[in-house]
């Protein structure tokens, strides 16, 4: 068979390796910042959001935020005391790992401190998170759900039927407990829980 006629491997995407180039641009800004910055904090989170993070960097426009990158990030600070770039950045080093990233500002210790200690944002839960308090669904109808999300909210583990286009709750539902680890599915249901009203 010619080699015209012969399946061919084609990738449909456009994407290019972001190899060797990106990481040294990345070692360059970490340094840059040590020098151009006074101050450096290391940070952890836990089930962070991104838009969450997006809002934090907008109020800290005026500082760096790095975030994932650890290896190449504890590169350019240097792995011990004979290639560090600065002093006692090996020190920093050795506690990057995992969902850790780093804040560089010239702002005061205390007020860094201070925002961070004063900043929370209530948010849904995530599966296996721990249930905060005791949530139940009362029997009878869901009128502010549209008829086709009765499957999704059967899917889910609630007891519904429809009547005349209404969702009904056959029986109350306990959702949740205090204390009690969250699957997937009652963290769903907790999200679609806020639509109900209280």
């Amino acid at each position: 068979m010619p080699k015209s006629k012969r399946n061919k491997v084609v990738s449909l995407t456009a994407t290019r390796k972001k190899g060797v180039e990106l990481k040294r641009k990345v070692m360059d800004e970490v340094k840059d910042c040590v020098d151009n910055y006074a101050r450096v904090f290391l940070f952890s989170v836990k089930n962070m959001r991104n838009c969450k993070l997006k809002d934090v960097r907008e109020e800290w426009r005026h500082s760096r935020f790095f975030f994932g990158k650890n290896k190449v990030i504890i590169s350019a600070f240097g792995r011990s005391p004979q290639d560090e770039y600065k002093q006692n950045l090996h020190l920093l080093s050795e506690r990057i790992c995992g969902q850790k990233g780093l804040l560089f500002t010239n702002s005061t210790k205390e007020e860094v401190l201070k925002y961070f200690n004063s900043l929370s944002s209530p948010d849904f839960a995530r599966t296996d998170d721990e249930a905060t308090r005791n949530v139940v669904l009362d029997e009878g109808p869901l009128e502010q759900f549209e008829a086709s999300l009765e499957p999704y909210l059967r899917q889910l583990g609630l007891a519904t039927t429809l009547k005349k286009g209404v969702i009904y709750l056959t029986k109350e539902h306990v959702v949740c407990s205090v204390g009690e680890k969250l699957t997937s599915e009652k963290a769903r249901l907790l999200v679609k829980k806020s639509f109900i009203v209280d």
